[in-house]
């Protein structure tokens, strides 16, 4: 079972970057698809990004789509999710989640972790 843990959030101002990190201590990374998911209160969880275990594809919703970047490094068994020009709709917890198997921009994911919270102030 990938065991996923979630860091990088915290509060900034609208204009500011955050980088959220993903990392699955002592698996290998490579084998996952891995997506990035936010959470904002009184609202259902929604896709963000997702990139494909060997890197070679990238989705993105509409709403991040030219101001986050998703990566990864397997060496490091680490996805990143760089976040900039964040906005106070932004707000959210993040959660990523792994699969070996599924890759999309749905919640059919195996693995989640727990979630990291981004605030973003006007």
């Amino acid at each position: 079972q990938a065991h996923l843990v979630e860091s990088g959030g915290g509060l900034v101002q609208a204009g500011d970057s955050l980088r959220l990190s993903c990392a699955a201590p002592g698996r290998t990374f490579g084998h996952y698809h891995v997506g990035w998911f936010r959470q904002a209160p009184g609202k259902e969880r929604e896709f963000a990004a997702a990139i494909s275990g060997n890197g070679d594809s990238i989705l993105y919703a509409d709403s991040v789509k030219g101001r986050f970047t998703i990566s990864r490094d397997n060496a490091k068994n680490t996805v990143y999710l760089q976040m900039n020009s964040l906005k106070p709709e932004d707000t959210a917890v993040y959660y990523c989640a792994a699969s070996r198997v599924y890759y999309g921009r749905n919640s059919g994911y195996d693995y989640w972790g727990q979630g990291t919270q981004v605030t973003v102030s006007s």
